[in-house]
């Protein structure tokens, strides 16, 4: 015989007991978590300090606009460089690469020569010091000690990028027939220099100008390879091979493969240019489909008040009819493009590799068949969920129908979102601007350069402006204050990286005290419908802004202190994130692993921190105790009802993701047909689009958006009515003197159930 190990009631603490003062949320209560709310606003404050020394320090041009070698902004009104908005790479070799754009800056060339000095090239092999000359590209030019000092990287702003082909030595030579070749090849030169004459080793030396000129186009504000594929062969204006200026042809390969990526990007804005023309002819459409979702939603949302029953089972079989329906379509197409020996149907996806036209992939059979196949599961485990937790979807369309009843009494919350959108925003663009200005700031940091290995000022900071008047050129000739990078030398600049963090950090408590004070807020709305004894005569005025303010003056210590635990284990999740970025080349399996687990560790406790505050705050808004206290009730709570906890609130989830996955499928069938032309008496009206999926994802997308926001509502209200129903059962017993405040069809549906567990259970 087995032994029987039940769990007495008080393991999970005691049971509620009758109150005939008790009606609902609390009126008479005092502040909780005072220490909580005291550092939250302490750290507001530090908050708004951060934002105003980043706003001082910070200058968001350093991301937008190009700088050239002396840290002066390309196009920056005021300066020389007026009218020069574009940055010209000297050795584009060495600086077409993505991380420029990141970067936004090209180390300047004396750095790198000066790194190379760290170990003195008389030490060096000669095998080691040809190969870093070869790297150079010194080759026979220069002696060993003007290719240490060569500039690499230097940057020049321009008014336009280079349209043809050429090197200086070309340049030299043809001068001396025309002149034409000089004042073409100077406007990529330093302003002022006029000496065509000078050698190539001295003015790649001094930065004058760069060796070579290749045809380019502005992309970023910045000069890079204009590439086209001419036949299968890479080409730059129509040649496969150019002169590098310093006695070597080289292959455009070479260009491109210094230039790995930028050929992506520039087709990328190819079709982000696309991308906005068709956002902007569509604009006006995109927001009617919008509208309709919002209209729906809020039809669907009333119209639960009196058919929930109805309704809910017609969202079911009407999301298992377009499930089915997409099947369908799927296996017609398939087997016409099977059927078709002139299509492509037989090409795999992975052969067509990434096409910005998806119209190419609808001409795949594999692509009908992953979709088909994909519809097939869905189908199968939602007739599997139905089939098995039947019953169970009845007791969840009682509670969307008192949810729907107390909707609709309290209208008013279903604006509430908004003000959440608004705060949300708000945190988001702050958050934004405080990263954009931390991480532009710094002054220009000017050093010494100087092509002499032993002088003591190397790489010491100068000021250019008084650097003629130091002593510095005459202990070391040749030398020249040079822009180096944007940072400082203060507290301020060393502790960037840790600003950023407490930036993110505070972020994201922000975001997650906003939506806290949403649920708390609504909580004590709907908790004030089902306490009303006799509804809607007993339900308070104004029960939406009565818990608002009550919240907002009570428990903000309590709501930031729920919020703060959140934030900190997303806080983790984010580092570990960036961890397994950074591992996914390391070659340490049991790192890999153990990052791996402490991402499924740290996402699980984030789901249940989330599902637990969720309830807290619920509590919170009843009864006005402090977060701890308001969890640890609302965890015995839920312990006491565990079963129907389980299955009522996933089916709950459950329905109400198949309507928001019903209006919005809906609005985007709809739009599919409009912006493809597939309604008749409308076609004149669709604008012409480069890609139809553009305004038709934002539609989808969109509308999922404002159904979410209008069901987060309802569920916050279901999840209230059965933690108060839960409640109820407890404190009252339906007599006289214990009445039950839930309606009579709930405490039917309900109490039948709880009737039917007990009896197996005995």
């Amino acid at each position: 015989m087995a032994r029987k190990t039940d769990i007495p009631p008080s393991y999970y603490g005691e049971p509620r007991k009758f109150d005939p003062s008790f009606r609902g949320p609390i009126h008479n209560r005092g502040c909780t978590d005072v220490l909580c709310c005291v550092i939250f606003v302490i750290v507001i404050l530090g908050y708004i300090a951060l934002g105003t020394v980043a706003w001082i320090h910070g200058d968001p041009r350093k991301v937008v606009y190009p700088t050239d070698s002396h840290g002066q902004f390309c196009g920056q009104q005021g300066t020389p460089n007026t009218n020069k908005a574009i940055l010209l790479y000297f050795n584009i070799l060495q600086c077409a690469n993505p991380a420029v754009l990141i970067n936004l800056q090209c180390p300047t060339t004396q750095v790198r020569a000066a790194s190379l000095r760290v170990t003195h090239y008389a030490l060096m092999s000669p095998l080691i010091l040809s190969r870093l000359i070869i790297q150079g590209q010194c080759f026979l030019l220069l002696s060993v000690d003007e290719c240490l000092a060569l500039p690499l990287f230097s940057q020049l702003c321009v008014s336009k990028c280079p349209d043809r082909f050429a090197t200086y030595l070309d340049m030299q030579y043809n001068y001396r027939y025309n002149n034409s070749y000089w004042e073409y090849y100077r406007q990529f030169c330093k302003p002022g220099f006029d000496n065509p004459r000078k050698s190539v080793a001295h003015v790649l030396r001094d930065e004058d100008c760069p060796s070579m000129i290749v045809p380019s186009r502005p992309f970023l504000q910045r000069c890079f390879p204009d590439f086209i594929t001419r036949n299968g062969t890479l080409t730059v204006a129509n040649k496969t091979d150019f002169k590098d200026g310093l006695g070597k042809t080289r292959s455009v390969i070479d260009l491109r493969d210094a230039a790995n990526g930028i050929t992506s990007l520039l087709d990328a804005k190819e079709v982000g240019m696309k991308i906005f023309e068709d956002y902007a002819s569509s604009w006006y459409w995109i927001l009617i489909g919008l509208v309709i979702t919002m209209v729906v939603s809020l039809a669907f949302i009333l119209l639960l008040r009196f058919t929930a029953g109805v309704l809910l089972w017609l969202i079911i079989f009407g999301v298992i009819a377009v499930v089915g329906y997409g099947i369908w379509h799927c296996y017609w197409e398939f087997s016409t493009l099977r059927g078709n020996p002139h299509s492509d149907g037989d090409v795999a996806i992975s052969d067509m590799g990434f096409q910005t036209d998806f119209r190419v992939y609808l001409q795949l059979s594999q692509t009908w068949l992953i979709l088909m196949i994909s519809l097939s599961v869905i189908e199968a485990v939602i007739i599997v969920i139905l089939i098995f937790l039947r019953r169970r979807v009845c007791i969840a369309i009682a509670l969307l129908k008192e949810g729907s009843r107390a909707i609709g009494y309290i209208m008013s919350t279903l604006f509430y979102p908004i003000i959440t959108f608004v705060l949300l925003s708000i945190c988001i663009a702050y958050w934004a601007v405080v990263a954009v200005f931390l991480a532009s700031s710094g002054d220009a940091v000017y050093k010494v350069m100087s092509t002499q290995d032993k002088c003591m000022y190397a790489n010491l900071t100068c000021d250019p402006e008084t650097f003629s008047q130091t002593n510095v050129t005459t202990v070391c000739p040749g030398s020249q204050c040079t822009f180096a990078f944007y940072g400082g030398e203060s507290l301020y600049h060393h502790y960037i990286f840790v600003l950023q963090l407490c930036n993110l950090l505070v972020f994201l408590w922000l975001v997650n005290f906003t939506i806290a004070l949403g649920q708390c807020t609504l909580a004590g709305a709907f908790a004030s419908y089902y306490w009303a004894l006799k509804k809607p005569q007993d339900i308070p005025s104004c029960p939406l802004f009565s818990s608002f303010s009550r919240a907002v003056r009570y428990h903000t210590g309590s709501l930031a202190f729920g919020s703060l635990i959140l934030a900190l284990v997303q806080m983790f999740r984010i580092v570990l994130e960036y961890l397994d970025h950074k591992l996914k080349g390391a070659h340490n399996a049991f790192a890999r692993f153990l990052i791996c687990c402490l991402k499924c560790c740290f996402w699980c406790l984030e789901h249940f921190i989330k599902f637990m505050n969720r309830n807290a705050y619920i509590m919170i808004a009843i009864y006005g105790k402090s977060f701890c206290t308001s969890a640890k009730d609302a965890f015995f709570l839920l312990m006491r009802n565990v079963v129907r906890v389980a299955v009522l609130d996933k089916v709950t989830d459950f329905l109400l993701l198949l309507g928001k996955v019903l209006i919005s499928g809906s609005v985007g069938v709809l739009a599919f047909f409009f912006f493809t032309r597939k309604i008749p008496f409308i076609q004149e009206e669709v604008p012409s689009l480069n890609y139809y999926w553009v305004p038709l994802l934002t539609v989808i997308f969109g509308s999922y958006l404002i159904a979410h926001g209008f069901f987060n509502v309802y569920a916050m209200c279901v999840d209230t009515l059965f933690l108060c129903f839960c409640e109820d059962l407890e404190r009252n017993d339906g007599s006289p003197l214990k009445p039950f405040y839930m309606s009579p069809q709930l405490h039917r549906i309900l109490r039948r159930e709880q009737g039917s567990k007990l009896y197996a259970a005995s």
